[in-house]
């Protein structure tokens, strides 16, 4: 009996002693769930599913005790809200990792993000509002063995899909390893001229077998390459470049040609100016866990999109560009200027005039066998421009303020889309070109009393197609014109309210010039968020960062619950 007495006493301390250690820790994490009722709509193609309701949520929780380190995710798909890929199902774990860092090691097992450089190596990362997740599950190590000095490791399988409360991970194998140096660790005189220099190199490869009855597969594939980043004062300039070796896939066709990506980017800034020139070149660079996949499923690597992200809805939703994995080239040119205060007004006048463009590749097929067994299809070089149009966009902006309270944006956009490459809509062939203007006004009433309305306009809708000697056609209109208006009252700190309707006045087909309405209110308490929409969505991509996915056509209520913790 004494001994059993003993037992539990040892037994108490020592939860006891591991309970103030757990203590000494600290706890946060954040939640949403997100749930829709929808109903069929046949004028909008809006169907109900059988359900009625849709159901996201998810929970994330993270530990930190000194140097240790752990989290989880649960979701809950039952089923998954419209627009999400048809492999969200269930309920479960979908994330969960453990840790160890230092200053001088940090190590990860289980699930983790990462990115190496600009990510045109490699990047693993989530948004949940496309429902995009590429997560890594395995073993990430850094090391940091010196000042300046950063080495990371990557070994693992991607997530694939969430069936049954179950993550799905890639059949093929990602391995990676990244340098970075920071010159300025070594020669501290750098410091002193204003100057700046980091260099990094990054390894990739996959391993995937080779089941293909009809070719012979790489079953190991490499990319890699090098980048820099230099500041000096005022100025920045860095760029990336990667190859990438012959990778057979489904999106190339299976031929054998390399792939490469180079990104570069140069600014000046100061007080009231700025100025961004940027140029990036991709050919065959569609880089993947499983050569068999498709859409945005398994990228291991991620190629940012060379043009300007755009917020107001006409401009963002109807005609987005999504970056070409398989080629473009691309350039884009910003400048940022204030007007100095007491020219126009008591008030500096921010303007940024934006152009981009993008063309595909000049693939020549001067000395390929098309037939030969070797499969490489094409020559071409970085930068090697044809003068095949993908996406084209000039667009200015301009603020000005009246007084402390009241102020207007005036906004202009002239967008043009190779809609056979893009697939925006399939209901026209050619480069579909168009003009969007947009008037956004603010207004302070008093110290919690706001209102924001926007009237925007997307008209001159045309389409063009190449004719035999070269030269463009115009053959037609696409939708015709649109109109989007938006009116916001806030009510701070807790309360907002909105009403959009954005309507179809100009298309050919009468019965199609339709309204898609939506009512919007919120309440907000420190770090929670309960939103409520009611209304209806058009059919169409909804694009970030040049990685997109197809949204549905609804018609119904959208709730929402976010808090953090």
């Amino acid at each position: 009996m004494k001994n059993w007495i003993l037992g539990i006493c040892a037994l108490s301390g020592s939860l006891t002693a591991l309970g103030q250690s757990i203590s000494a820790g600290s706890i946060t994490g954040n939640m949403e769930a997100t749930f829709q009722y929808l109903n069929a709509d046949s004028l909008i193609g809006a169907t109900q599913p059988s359900e009625k309701g849709l159901l996201n949520s998810y929970m994330n929780v993270f530990y930190t005790n000194g140097k240790f380190k752990a989290g989880t995710r649960i979701e809950s798909y039952l089923p998954r809200i419209q627009g999400y890929p048809n492999r969200f199902d269930g309920t479960g774990i979908g994330m969960r990792y453990a840790g160890y860092a230092n200053d001088y090691i940090d190590i990860t097992l289980g699930n983790f993000y990462e990115q190496f450089g600009s990510g045109i190596s490699f990047r693993a990362y989530e948004d949940r509002n496309l429902g995009y997740d590429n997560a890594m599950d395995g073993v990430r190590l850094i090391l940091r063995p010196i000042e300046g000095v950063q080495i990371k490791a990557i070994y693992g399988r991607q997530r694939y899909s969430f069936q049954g409360g179950k993550v799905i991970v890639s059949d093929g194998l990602t391995r990676g390893i990244d340098a970075q140096l920071r010159l300025n660790s070594f020669f501290h005189r750098m410091d002193s001229v204003g100057l700046d220099i980091t260099l990094g190199g990054s390894f990739v490869s996959k391993y995937q077998a080779d089941n293909n009855e009809e070719y012979i597969l790489p079953e190991n594939v490499g990319s890699y390459g090098g980048r820099f980043d230099i500041r000096f004062k005022k100025l920045t300039f860095n760029g990336e470049y990667i190859h990438k070796e012959n990778d057979p896939s489904a999106d190339n066709g299976y031929i054998y040609n390399s792939g490469h990506a180079a990104l570069a980017n140069l600014g000046y800034s100061k007080k009231g100016f700025g100025v961004m020139l940027s140029a990036k070149s991709v050919d065959n660079m569609s880089l993947r866990s499983d050569r068999t996949a498709g859409l945005q499923d398994l990228f291991i690597n991620y190629l940012p999109a060379m043009n300007k992200t755009h917020t107001y809805n006409l401009v963002a939703t109807l005609y987005p560009y999504a970056t070409q994995p398989l080629g473009e080239i691309a350039y884009q040119g910003e400048l940022l200027y204030n007007i100095p205060k007491g020219i126009l007004g008591k008030y500096a006048v921010p303007i940024n005039v934006n152009y981009s463009v993008a063309y595909m590749p000049n693939r020549s097929m001067n000395g390929i066998d098309i037939t030969d067994s070797s499969r490489i299809m094409y020559k071409t070089s970085a930068f090697n421009m044809s003068d095949s149009l993908l996406w084209q966009d000039f667009n200015i902006n301009a603020t000005y303020k009246f007084n402390k309270n009241l102020y207007v944006i005036g906004s202009y956009y002239n967008i043009r889309i190779n809609n056979d490459v893009s697939k925006i809509t399939p209901d026209a062939h050619g480069i579909i070109s168009t003009q969007i203007g947009v008037l956004e006004l603010g207004w302070k009433i008093n110290k919690k009393h706001n209102i924001r309305a926007e009237f925007q306009g997307l008209f001159n809708q045309k389409i063009y197609e190449k004719d035999a000697d070269g030269t463009f056609k115009r053959v037609g209109d696409d939708k015709g014109n649109w109109a989007t208006g938006v009116l916001e009252y806030t009510i701070s700190p807790n309360w907002f309210f909105g009403i959009m309707d954005q309507f179809n006045y100009g298309n050919k087909d009468a019965d199609l010039r339709l309204h898609y309405v939506t009512v919007s209110a919120g309440w907000i308490k420190e770090s929670t968020r309960v939103t409520i929409n009611y209304g209806k969505q058009r059919a169409g991509l909804f694009c970030v960062g040049g990685v997109c996915r197809f949204v549905p056509a609804s018609n119904g209520l959208t709730l929402s619950v976010t808090h953090s913790f």
